[in-house]
């Protein structure tokens, strides 16, 4: 049974970092995707980050919102997938999830990714 199960949300100011894990378990993320989707109330859930983790080599997907704030990666040997959020704007207060899968259809799309979890509440205040 997969299982994916964030935390390290909270309430930040603005300007302030926090460090958002999903730990895996049930499942292989080799050759697959991993990655981070955020849903802000009243708006659709959308991509944040996703990495395609191979053999010898990943590939990492930004949205342009959070590029060269965000970092994604992973501790393999832990199960484990990071999300390193810095300078956070209010506007980045969401529920996040983790997400995995196939890569169904475009990374950015919920509908692409078998796999969700529960998700944890990242607030940023102004």
């Amino acid at each position: 049974q997969v299982q994916l199960v964030e935390s390290g949300g909270g309430s930040v100011q603005a300007g302030g970092s926090l460090r958002l894990s999903c730990s895996v378990s049930g499942y292989s993320y080799s050759n697959n995707y991993m990655g981070w989707f955020r849903q802000a109330q009243g708006k659709e859930r959308e991509g944040v980050a996703v990495m395609w983790i191979g053999v010898d080599n990943m590939i990492m997907y930004y949205a342009d919102s959070v590029k060269g704030r965000f970092t994604i990666s992973q501790d393999h040997a832990n199960h484990t997938v990071y999300l390193q959020m810095i300078s956070l704007k209010p506007e980045d207060t969401a529920m996040y999830y983790c997400a995995a899968g196939a890569l169904l259809g475009p990374w950015y799309r919920p509908e692409s990714y078998n796999y969700w979890g529960q998700g944890t509440q990242v607030t940023v205040s102004s």
